[in-house]
């Protein structure tokens, strides 16, 4: 693929996001790459599911990102007993004036913590549906936009475990990215340990160490240079024929929707940013595949039992799809 030199407004950008990573990963040590796929779902204005066993650091994760863009941060612990308007707003009959007031709900913000959001019925997980693909909140029929940027980052515990619930298709589609975090290696866990022991009372989330460096507006201003990244043609039509690929898989029964293509596009150009370049590759689509379709596709039964992996014949999907190299 042709090369294309790094713009003035690039080189900007490539420090921002650079600076912004580097504080990110001052209060989560290690998991350099899942403040990666965040980042780029940020970039690329998507949401993202993070899975994962409790206490790895997601909280921290989006709190000290909240920090370094001067953004407002919420979190929603989901629970069985949730009901949508405790996520959305609801309105009341105010006695005092004798009119009716609307309570906006956290999810007017900017980074939003659906905290076990698999650990709720469905019809309040749908609650966010709106909000994640409109970017607004109807409240006894009257439309309430947020303020961008916006970003659901919804955590969910591994699906065996006891108490939780599927999320639908519909609002799995919705995310950009499924993340998966792992236990930090042994040497990155214990330097989390030494610093969340030194010199501090309990336990609590800390993000003193995170800087500030921009505001929301120049979040916006970075979201708008990646949309403008140019996309060479075989490079969409390999993203294509990866997500079309799904839909006819061995092992598969439920392939990635048109959804699927968009997705790796848009994450392929915000990973172009995040590694020095202002084009994109079809490396930064295949190092996005999985990410971008791992809770876009079902494998069939028989697979499940055999204890094969979606990420195992994704992976064996990519190594058969070819890529553009001239």
């Amino acid at each position: 693929m042709n090369e294309a030199p790094v713009t003035d407004v690039g080189s900007q950008a490539l420090r921002a996001i650079g600076a912004i990573r580097a504080e990110v990963a001052k209060a989560l040590i290690g998991q350099r790459a899942i403040i990666d796929e965040v980042l780029i779902a940020l970039l690329a204005g998507g949401h993202v599911l993070i899975e994962g066993v409790p206490g790895l650091g997601k909280t921290l994760l989006v709190r000290a990102l909240a920090k370094t863009f001067d953004g407002r941060f919420a979190r929603i612990q989901f629970t069985p007993d949730l009901m949508p308007a405790d996520v959305t707003g609801h309105t009341l009959y105010d006695q005092a004036t004798r009119e009716f007031t609307t309570r906006k709900g956290p999810v007017f913000t900017n980074l939003l913590l659906a905290d076990e959001i698999n650990r709720a019925p469905a019809k309040t997980q749908a609650a966010l549906l709106e909000v994640m693909q409109e970017g607004q909140v109807t409240i006894e029929g009257t439309p309430h936009l947020l303020a961008p940027p916006f970003m659901v980052l919804a955590t969910q515990n591994p699906i065996e475990q006891e108490g939780t619930y599927a999320l639908p298709e519909a609002q799995l589609d919705r995310f950009l990215l499924k993340i998966n975090i792992e236990f930090s290696t042994q040497e990155d866990e214990h330097a989390m340990v030494r610093q969340v022991t030194a010199n501090q009372v309990g336990d609590r989330l800390n993000v003193e160490s995170v800087s500030t460096l921009v505001k929301p507006a120049a979040i916006l201003a970075l979201q708008r240079f990646v949309a403008s990244l140019t996309v060479d043609e075989r490079v969409s039509d390999y993203a294509v024929r990866i997500a079309r690929a799904t839909r006819t898989w061995p092992g598969i029964t439920a392939g990635a929707s048109p959804r699927g293509g968009i997705a790796l596009v848009r994450a392929a150009r915000a990973h172009a940013l995040l590694n020095g370049r202002d084009f994109v590759t079809p490396d930064d689509v295949k190092a996005l595949a999985l990410p971008a379709l791992r809770h876009r596709v079902t494998l069939a039964p028989e697979l499940e039992i055999e204890g094969q992996s979606t990420d195992a014949v994704l992976t064996a999907l990519l190594n058969k799809v070819e890529a553009p190299r001239s």
